[in-house]
């Protein structure tokens, strides 16, 4: 057996054993950095830090805190809440409790997140602030189980008229009660901790899908605890590294992050503010971080609008080192699955030196400086935004998973990895290719079915434990995975051509830098066309260089100039499909797809039937023509 099996096979049973294992080898070591408004005001944020120690007399005290209010083994506590240092001490504290962690997410509106409580059963609500707490409170009479709603922001634990007594407190208070009761049962949470088996539910991961009710996906401890020593088995992720973690922790993205980091011991610096990703990375200077495509795309499409800001020299520089950059990380790669060696030719490495110091190293410089790789999922990387990135020196380490299979299934190997692939499977954890394509799992990790529904779950989950992921993929001889596309977008035109129309979108996304969402549609029809929406930022910069200064973002969109920019954009996408796959017409969005308009998941996967039912009125405008024709 390889120290790797004895690894994994020899894994503690829970995540909370995980956590004190963790604490009791490096009490005094740091374990999570996190924002605090300056004291001064208005200025940068500060941080602060909590060693294992610190964080973990928290997490028992919320723990205990839990205990007092009768929580017992298995009963769902819901989170609602952005990513935040409290919502990991809160998560920890209700396992060690015993409990289950029901995930929403806090965008959810009130009767979704009615539904979530109600389906789960959910006995306490951990609300972030008083958002959180309304939406709970105007759904109060249709939600018995709920018995208490604690909410992190101490000034908003408010209570209102008609509320039951002690049905509102504050995190704050919830500790405080929770010390006060290890006074008094001093080994109450080691002997809950002692009791949690490994098959006991951990968590109640609520998929956002795409269409109906969210299902709730059941993960035991083990799923968590596997998760934990498979994903530092691989060589990703050391005790030195500091990571920078902002992905919603409602998503099982961001839950897989943080067993990890649990398993290694390494510094985790929190805040979910999107909005400060930018400000925070030359603060943070993580070595790793995890991301979706878009934010890649975003960060693309703003380097490459900032140097045409600069001037048509600077552009120019730029989209030259763009293509040298692909162009050897192409090479590179190639090379390292030959010979084990990323080498390129002196005449390529000469070009590259010279991009890397007017451009490449500017880019490292705005991700902290010190990122050894970036871990991308959720959807797929464009390749050629995926070489781009390569070639500039930040590595981007394409994963898949579902959260059916606690996220992380697959991810590159470090430097082995191949752009465009989600790399190898993690150890112990098995695949093959279905006759129609379909990737099935089949491991630890893999869920015990959706919650309450287990004609639901019959339908994914077979008998000998091979999950049907309706992803459709292709594996390498030496065993990296391609995912090709989702079964079911797949579509099939009229003359019977099949199309994958998430690789359409990813090399669209790879030759227009002012795109930030496109909608592929085709099925049924006798060609394929598509829905393009525009990055503000990018292309309102575009249009103030192009003569529509002072226009507004949605003038923008609709000025014919932009039509004419967008058509030249598809044209060169045209010219690498085959026939049948070409876009023959398009039309520009009138705004922008976003979560709020619940275009895209919390996760920002594209809500595909969401979009096109919106914007059915010009799918139907791009087929009148053809009919008529």
């Amino acid at each position: 057996m390889s120290d790797t099996q004895t690894l994994i096979e020899n894994r503690p049973p829970t995540v909370a054993a995980l956590f004190l294992e963790r604490v009791a080898a490096t009490p005094n070591a740091e374990a999570y950095r996190y924002p605090v408004p300056s004291a001064s005001g208005g200025g940068p944020d500060d941080w602060k830090s909590l060693s294992w120690g610190q964080a973990a007399e928290r997490v028992f005290a919320i723990a205990a805190g839990l205990i007092d209010l009768g929580l017992k083994s298995e009963d769902r506590v819901a989170l609602a809440s952005n990513t935040r240092v409290e919502w990991i001490l809160s998560d920890l504290g209700v396992m060690c409790a015993g409990g289950a962690v029901t995930t929403i997410y806090p965008s959810t509106n009130a009767d979704e997140s009615a539904f979530i409580l109600e389906d789960s059963a959910s006995r306490v609500l951990i609300a972030e602030d008083a958002a959180q707490l309304a939406k709970a409170r105007e759904r109060r009479a249709d939600l018995p189980d709920l018995r208490h709603v604690v909410v992190l922001e101490a000034a908003d634990a408010v209570p209102a008229a008609g509320d039951p007594e002690g049905w509102v407190i504050s995190l704050a208070d919830l500790e405080a009660r929770g010390k006060q009761y290890l006074t008094e049962y001093p080994q109450a949470v080691e002997e809950r901790i002692g009791a949690i088996t490994a098959d006991q539910l951990a968590t109640l991961i609520y998929t956002s899908g795409t269409t109906g009710r969210p299902k709730g996906v059941r993960l035991p401890h083990d799923n968590w605890s596997y998760m934990a020593k498979a994903t530092v088995a691989t060589g990703l992720i050391t005790a030195e590294d500091v990571q920078y973690l902002w992905l919603p922790l409602a998503h099982v993205f961001g839950k897989v992050l943080t067993s990890g980091q649990i398993e290694v011991g390494h510094v985790t610096a929190v805040d979910g503010r999107i909005d400060k990703i930018v400000e925070n990375l030359p603060v943070v200077q993580p070595t790793y971080m995890a991301a979706v495509p878009r934010i890649f795309e975003k960060v693309y499409n703003g380097a490459a609008a900032k140097a045409r800001a600069g001037g048509g020299a600077k552009y120019k520089i730029f989209q030259w080192a763009v293509g040298v950059a692909r162009e050897y990380a192409k090479v590179t790669q190639d090379n390292y699955r030959r010979t084990g060696r990323a080498t390129a030719p002196f005449g390529l490495t000469t070009k590259h030196r010279i991009a890397d110091a007017l451009v490449y190293s500017k880019l490292r410089q705005a991700f902290g400086g010190r990122l050894r790789a970036a871990v991308s999922g959720a959807s797929a990387l464009a390749p050629e935004i995926g070489y781009f990135f390569s070639g500039a020196g930040i590595h981007i380490l394409e994963g898949y998973g579902l959260t059916e299979s606690s996220a992380a299934s697959f991810v590159n190997p470090g430097e082995a990895y191949r752009t465009g692939t989600v790399g190898k499977p993690l150890p112990g954890t098995e695949v093959r290719i279905a006759d129609d394509g379909e990737i099935l799992l089949r491991g630890p990790g893999i869920m015990q079915g959706y919650h309450g529904q287990p004609d639901k779950t019959a339908e994914v989950l077979e008998e000998d434990g091979w999950l049907h992921t309706g992803d459709i993929g292709e594996l390498s001889p030496d065993g990296y995975l391609r995912i090709t596309d989702r079964k079911k977008d797949l579509i099939k035109t009229s003359g019977g051509k099949y199309v994958a129309p998430a690789e359409i979108e990813g090399q669209f996304k790879a030759i227009c830098p002012y795109v930030s969402s496109i909608v592929v549609h085709g099925a049924d029809r006798n060609f394929c066309s598509a829905l393009v929406a525009l990055d503000e930022a990018a292309i309102v910069g575009w249009a103030a260089e192009n003569g529509l200064e002072g226009k507004s973002y949605a003038e923008v969109l609709a000025a014919p100039e932009t039509n004419r920019l967008i058509e030249t954009y598809v044209q060169t996408l045209n010219e690498g499909l085959q026939r049948w796959q070409t876009v023959k017409k398009f039309r520009i969005l009138p705004r922008d797809l976003d979560v709020e308009h619940g275009d895209l998941t919390p996760s920002l996967k594209l809500k595909r039937p969401v979009v096109e039912r919106e914007f059915k009125h010009l799918i139907d405008e791009m087929y009148e023509g053809a009919r008529e024709a």
